[in-house]
Parts: C-alpha cells; structure tokens; sequence
C-alpha cells in the first residue's frame, strides 16, 4: 500500500520543480515542456500538476521565486562594507542571468500569462533594491552622482537585452559592462565619500 507524502516531502518536491523548472524553461524558453521538468526533478508528470496546475501557473511561480532570490541577493549586497563592488557585481550578475530570464518570461506570455499579474511586483522590488544598492554606491563615491535610478535602470534593462539577444561570449560582454562601468564612474571631481 502507497503512503501518502509528507507534509516535508511535498515542499522538497515544490522546491525541486521550481528549481528544475527555471533551468528548463530559462534554457529551452517555450519550446521547453513540463514533461521535461518532471523528468529531470524526478517526480511524476501528475506531482508537478498537484503543485502547479498549469504551465502558466509553474512558470509564473518560477518568475516569483527567480525575482525573490534576486531581490534577496541586492538586500544582503546593501549591507556590504564595499558599496562600489557591490553595486558594480550585482550589476553584472543581472546582465548574465538576462537570457534565461527573459526565456521564462517569454514562455510565461505564451503560456497565456499576464507579465502585469502576480509575476510583476518582483520587478518593481528589483528595481528598488538596485536603487538602495546605487545610493550606497554614490555615496561611496564608486558611482557618479548625477546618474539617477531611472538612468541606471534603463542601462540595466537595455544592456541584459543587448547581452541577451546578441548572444556575446563572455569577453564580449565584460567588455560591454567595463564602458558602461566606466560611464557610471565618477569624474575627478565626484570621486570623494559623499557626507
């Protein structure tokens, strides 16, 4: 006779899907299938439907927890003894992550999904939790002053698009992020510890 899952079973199956679920999609984009999910998390096809009903209701679950653990990331990163790097690195980190991230959102929309739903608060965090990390940085004196959130927001955006679409190897890319690096430097008069 089966035995039903435990309480602690079922959460490790979740976390697996969801862990499994953005690899997939984030490599295959919509082409990528849960079946896939089910088989590389180990679980049965139904054990990922009992957890996320729909394609749409998985992906966007992914899209949740990929913004959390980022935004996670930038919260512990503002309390770094070294803003400068912090900010810079974190930076980074969002431009490489851009493909698989914009593959989950690409299959999420094509699984009917709303990217203006549950799955859109995760950006807007994001978007705060690089502005704490960019005032941190200014007053450092790592990042120019005059270079607003709405500024270094869109270089984020449109530099992971860039990244992403283009495809650069990985030289290309650090070279791309050390001239937009070398735009958010202060200038000689910029370059003392805001008080």
């Amino acid at each position: 006779m089966a035995t039903q899952p435990t309480r602690a079973d079922a959460r490790g199956n979740r976390a697996r899907i969801l862990e499994v679920a953005e690899e997939v999609f984030g490599r295959g984009g919509s082409a990528a299938s849960t079946e896939e999910v089910a088989r590389l998390a180990g679980v049965g096809i139904a054990t990922v439907f009992r957890h996320f009903p729909t394609k749409q209701i998985l992906l966007e679950a992914v899209l949740v927890r990929h913004f959390d653990r980022l935004c996670e990331r930038a919260r512990s990163l503002a309390e770094s003894d070294d803003p400068g790097p912090a900010f810079f690195g974190f930076f980074g980190q969002i431009v490489a992550d851009a493909a698989g991230k914009l593959a989950i959102i690409e299959a999420f929309t094509d699984a009917g999904g709303d990217v203006g739903g549950k799955a859109a608060q995760g950006p807007r965090d994001l978007r705060e939790a690089v502005g704490v990390l960019l005032r941190r940085a200014q007053d450092a004196g790592a990042v120019r002053t005059d270079a607003g959130l709405d500024e270094v927001h869109a270089l984020l955006v449109g530099v992971s698009r860039a990244v992403a679409h283009i495809r650069l190897d990985e030289r290309a890319r650090a070279r791309a992020l050390e001239i937009v690096f070398d735009g958010l430097a202060p200038g000689d008069s910029e370059r003392q510890p805001r008080s």
